[in-house]
């Protein structure tokens, strides 16, 4: 199969970027982004504490004026059918807050979760445009001393891998480094 660029504004591309925590994942998918235009930025996170809030207003102060924001903690793939057609890219930032958010609203139903990220799965291959998503790598921490953190690191994870499956490009962040796990990282921090 060949190479699909992240920057071939001709084709279409799906781009996974993985990282810890402050690994320089968002800014390079940012950067990936500002190279298309038009981009929907689609957040995730939920304004659940005066912490979260503070930081979501940083990166909206530091995203470009003219992209558009799509605040969609659950449907993202309502978000990927509707507005794929309107921009040249789409970036998702995250799925590690998209996977605690499908958890949170299903109750922990994993098959109600499941049948939600089956959705998303064949609407992100059918997405009309460039599709890039952010998500903590979480394969290589402790193992969580409680049921529920382990649901969700092997939930996070399993969504992780089915991504990169279906992704042209996947890219570890390490210390705002880009190292390409499948395809290239054509571009630099």
């Amino acid at each position: 199969m060949p190479q699909v660029s992240m920057l071939d504004k001709s084709r279409k591309a799906i781009t996974l970027v993985l990282g810890g925590v402050r690994s320089g994942k968002s800014r390079y998918a940012q950067t990936l982004a500002a190279h298309f235009s038009p981009v929907a930025f689609v957040a995730t996170a939920r304004p659940s504490d005066e912490e979260m809030r503070s930081k979501i207003e940083r990166h909206r102060a530091e995203r470009p004026k003219e992209w558009r924001t799509i605040e969609e903690p659950l449907a993202l793939d309502r978000v990927l059918a509707e507005e794929g057609s309107n921009h040249r890219i789409l970036l998702v930032d995250c799925l590690t807050l998209y996977a605690a958010n499908l958890l949170d609203a299903e109750r922990g139903n994993l098959i109600a979760v499941e049948e939600r990220l089956q959705e998303l799965y064949a609407t992100l291959r059918s997405a009309p445009c460039s599709v890039a998503l952010v998500s903590n790598e979480v394969g290589s921490g402790i193992v969580p001393a409680f049921p529920e953190g382990r649901v969700y690191r092997d939930l996070l994870g399993e969504i992780n891998q089915r991504v990169a499956s279906a992704a042209d490009n996947v890219l570890l962040m390490i210390a705002g480094l880009p190292l390409a796990l499948k395809g290239t990282a054509e571009v630099r921090p």
